[in-house]
Formats: C-alpha cells, structure tokens, sequence
C-alpha cells in the first residue's frame, strides 16, 4: 500500500512538469502569434545568457543530452536530483576557450552527506574582457582608466530520493553580470527531478531552471549631466540618472531520457536524449552516446539543437580516461569537442576526483 502510494506521488510529480513544459510553450507561441509575414521568435529577448553553457566535458561530449544521466558533479547545473547518484564527494573543475575568445570556468563540488541525500555548490564564471583602456571622443587613447566585464552565478544544492527509483532536487542560485562600474543582480531557482523505471537501465529525468527575478543594470556611470532647457540656462545641467530595461533570466525546461546497458562483460553503451524549450529561443533536442570499457575509458559523440534550423552548433565529440586508487580515490580527466559552424569550434576541458 505504502509503495503504491509512493508510485502515485512519482507519476503526479512528472506529470506536473510535463503540463508545466507543454503550458510553457503553448504560452510562449501564443505571445508571439502575430500577422507578420515571417517568423517571429524570441531570441535575444534575455539576460544572463551565460546561464545557458553547458558545464562539464563529458556531458557536452554527448551533445548536452545530460539531464536523465547527471550521474557526476555537473549535475549541479544539468539536474540537482541526479546528486543522488554520487557514492563520495565530488569534485569537477572545467576550463573552456568560449566563443570570441572568453573564458568560460566552471567548479562545482557535490558531498552525499546520508544515505539518499546530497549537497552541492558552484561556481560559474565568463570572463569577457579585463583591463581594457577606457577611450573618449576626447581622448582617444585612453583616459587612464580601464574597464572589464564578466558574468558570474553562484549556487547551492540539495537533493533527496524518497525512495530507490525516484529523487528530486532543487537549487539557488545568485546570479550577478558586470561591466565597468554597472551591474546587474538577481536571483534563480532550478528543480529538477530522476526516476529510475522498472526497466533496468532506463531513466527518465527533466528539470526546470533559471526560474527567477528579472535583471536590471544599474550603477555610477548611468549619471549624466541634463539640461531641460539649454537655451535659456534654466538649469545648469543637473544630474540624472539613466533608467536601463530589466530582463527575464533565460527559463530553460529540459525532459530527458537515458537508457544504459552492458552488451558484453567489461563494455558498457548508455544512449540518451533530451528535449529542450528554452523561454528566449525555439525547441530543439539533443542526442549522445557513450562507449565506455572497465571505467578506464570513454569514448563520445552527440548532437545538439536538433531542429533548430538557425543553430551553429551540432555535432559533438569526446573521450575521457580515469582511474579509482586504491584509498578510493578517483581521477577522470575529459575532453570535448563542439562544432559551432561558422563560428569555428569549441573545446572544452576537466578533471573529475571522488574521495
């Protein structure tokens, strides 16, 4: 009776989030239902879109089709109820060259403190510029000042499992972006949540995240000098402050499906597939695999936004190497490779330890 009770409240909590994506998106082609002769979209319609890199090699090897899986670290931003998963502390580091040469880091730390229960926190930063000589009509070779911009997000986790088959987790997250002496905060949650299905192997998974506060830019260098009336001098020149729009945080609905299996002693294979609508862009998919041997190595392919015709990126690659000590000590180093079109490529790098 009790098992059956719970079952229940499983079936209610994934058919909550799949109305929830279904309403989403009918909501969102309805605000943009117009009589225009082309398509309209809501591209570019948000802020913080460093919100929407993927983090960690090895789950952008397989083409970000990680939210069922999340089986490592990188959960933290793929889909906090997969920390279940983690049997030691975790701990991943990610480095990656991003588009228009910035930097883009990741570090996320995840501890299963007590049988079905985990926490985790991370750390996001995209680094644009630094150190970059202010320049005026004036004086065009700089001012002696120096500017720089970047994003940063900051998050903390928890995550249960009610029982062995189903778990959820929820973050929050502090999301701030910076450019000179501007800045913009705000807040976000993520939920997501794993379920395991009777079937061996088989995982469904879907998260919702970046549901938060708007984004508003706001600092010392919007005040500027006014005057109402300059031809009669009514004023000389009082100061203003310029009053910046507020956008969304990128709202992103992921429902995800991975299904693992051993073909032959030593091998293992894992297909996975996720379904993405993003708040500020069209539907799309992403598709990966994973061949992996002993836990020693791996290799991976994928493909994301599938469907998204005006996409660049697609096809992606990776390859990962590891090696658990005998004091339980475990190291993973990973690589991916992205093909972002005419855009080049991207690569991205990390390193993994369990203790």
């Amino acid at each position: 009776m009790k098992r059956k009770f719970i079952d229940n409240i499983i079936y209610a909590v994934l058919l909550i989030f799949l109305l929830l994506f279904h309403l989403f998106a009918q909501d969102s082609e309805n605000d943009f239902a117009t009589n225009f002769a082309e398509d309209i979209t809501n591209r570019g319609t948000s802020a913080a879109a460093f919100l929407e890199i993927g983090v960690g090699a090895r789950a952008l090897g397989l083409g970000g089709a990680f939210t069922a899986l999340a089986n490592d670290a990188s959960a933290l931003y793929w889909n906090p109820a997969g920390l279940v998963q983690l049997e030691s502390i975790s701990l991943t580091a990610n480095h990656t060259r991003w588009l228009a040469s910035t930097n883009f880091e990741f570090f996320g730390i995840a501890f299963p403190f007590t049988r079905g229960m985990a926490l985790g926190i991370g750390i996001v930063v995209l680094d644009y510029i630094d150190k970059q000589p202010v320049r005026t009509i004036i004086q065009p070779e700089g001012t002696g000042e120096f500017y720089g911009a970047s994003d940063m997000a900051i998050s903390s986790s928890f995550a249960m499992s009610l029982i062995h088959q189903f778990s959820f987790g929820i973050t929050a997250k502090y999301v701030r972006q910076e450019i000179w002496h501007e800045s913009a905060n705000g807040f976000a949650v993520d939920i997501g949540v794993l379920y395991k299905t009777r079937l061996k192997g088989l995982t469904l998974g879907t998260s919702i995240s970046n549901f938060g506060t708007d984004m508003q830019m706001n600092g010392r260098d919007l005040l500027r000098p006014f005057d109402e009336d300059p031809q009669n001098y009514s004023n000389d020149k009082l100061n203003v402050i310029l009053k910046t729009d507020s956008y969304p945080l990128p709202l992103l609905f992921r429902f995800g499906i991975s299904y693992s299996f051993v073909p032959v002693n030593n091998h293992g294979v894992a297909l996975m597939m996720d379904l993405i609508h993003p708040s500020n862009n069209v539907e799309s998919m992403n598709l990966g695999i994973e061949y992996s041997f002993m836990n020693l190595f791996s290799l991976r392919a994928g493909y994301q936004s599938l469907f998204d015709e005006t996409s660049e990126n697609g096809l992606t690659l990776g390859t990962g190497i590891g090696h658990k000590f005998q004091n339980n000590l475990g190291v993973s180093f990973n690589y991916a490779y992205s093909d972002w079109g005419l855009l080049g490529n991207i690569q991205r790098f990390s390193i993994d330890l369990n203790i």
